[in-house]
């Protein structure tokens, strides 16, 4: 069943065409990645699905709903999550803060019930509070709840930059470069925890990703672009042999 469509996306910076006709559908369930050079534009189409930049022209349909036009908060709650190439944690809050942060965006008291901590206020935040445990729990983060989040190891934050994004409840989460700065260890553990949350949260995932390692391991399909344009579209295995792709990106991993 289809989640999401977008149609023919394009946008400009000052003269300059950052993304120029991207087509791409998402199947509920499905994992797909989006590679590239640095500078393909790839971030920029995370930024243009979440609402931070609006298109030059195009449409972005979620659900049946238009996207394009929405605020970012909007977005998110319509089932968009997202985690960003820099890891952007409430750094000088609990990692249990972080999380709880999160749901915000949905919670069922009234201004009134917080600002007199009437009933309402206190079970809703006790549901927040153990859903943010249970969350920290499946991230294995439970034992630093407390822990403000700066004092992390890079592992760890990059964990809690997911479990905070699905915080949200979301259909669709778009992970940008999860796998950036990671050590060999933290790169097998990053694939093996994608695949659980895909599954225990039945999850549509959209990935950016430079680490060919984690790409060819998870994605089932993937989308090549370069200079803003789709250049190839397939299989790992498709991709892997596809000439202009080994040109652009994967025969400039290996010149390395």
């Amino acid at each position: 069943m289809n989640l999401m469509t977008i149609s023919n996306l394009t946008h400009w910076f000052s003269g300059l065409r950052a993304v120029t006709d991207f087509n791409l559908s998402l199947e509920k369930g499905e994992l797909v990645a989006i590679i590239g050079p640095n500078g393909a534009g790839k971030t920029t189409i995370f930024n243009l699905i979440t609402g931070v930049y609006r298109p030059t022209s195009g449409q972005i349909n979620f659900e049946g709903k238009e996207l394009v036009g929405l605020p970012t908060n909007q977005i998110i709650t319509s089932g968009i999550a997202r985690t960003f190439q820099n890891i952007r944690l409430f750094k000088e809050l609990s990692v249990l803060d972080n999380i709880r942060i999160a749901q915000y965006a949905s919670v069922c008291y009234s201004p009134l019930e917080a600002i007199f901590h009437l009933p309402g206020f206190h079970k809703e935040e006790e549901k927040i509070r153990l859903r943010s445990m249970e969350l920290l729990q499946i991230f294995d983060l439970e034992d630093q709840a407390y822990t403000i989040s700066k004092n992390l190891p890079y592992g760890k934050q990059r964990r809690l930059e997911i479990a905070r994004a699905l915080a949200t409840q979301p259909k669709l989460l778009l992970l940008d470069e999860p796998a950036a700065g990671m050590n060999p260890a933290e790169v097998e553990h990053l694939i093996e925890l994608i695949q659980m949350i895909r599954k225990q949260f039945q999850l549509t995932i959209l990935l950016i990703e430079h680490q060919m390692r984690v790409v060819m391991g998870i994605a089932e399909r993937i989308k090549v672009v370069d200079f803003g344009q789709t250049i190839a579209e397939g299989t790992p295995i498709e991709i892997q042999k596809n000439p202009r792709v080994i040109e652009a990106y994967l025969g400039e991993e290996e010149s390395k």
